[in-house]
């Protein structure tokens, strides 16, 4: 069983993974995928650039580092792609310890 690498906000909460990408058509501009594509490069780098133009999310700039922006119960954020990809690892990590009925302090993803 995989978990999609999706988040999405929402005006009253946050969803990631199956949850998140099955509401992608009805809020796109909040919905995020492919964040892992933004890790360790520029806002400048072409493939980002080209990447954008096929998102329905923003990404903007910050000190030359790719942010992701979007609304979140009522109001404009912006995330990190480190921030995004960690919200997915974590929900990961509690699906795991649902399953396990104990604590994941280690693991290999």
């Amino acid at each position: 069983r995989t978990t999609p690498s999706y988040v999405a906000f929402t005006d009253t909460e946050r969803l990631i993974g199956d949850a998140a990408k099955n509401q992608v058509a009805l809020n796109p501009s909040n919905t995020v995928f492919d964040a892992k594509r933004l890790i360790g490069r520029k806002i400048d780098d072409p493939v980002v650039e080209a990447d954008m133009k096929h998102w329905p999310f923003a990404v903007v700039g910050d000190g030359g580092k790719p942010k992701i922006k979007v609304e979140y119960k009522g109001e404009d954020k912006t995330f990190y792609p480190e921030e995004i990809s960690s919200m997915v690892l974590v929900k990961m990590k509690e699906i795991a310890e649902a399953y396990l009925g104990q604590t994941v302090s280690n693991a290999v993803v």
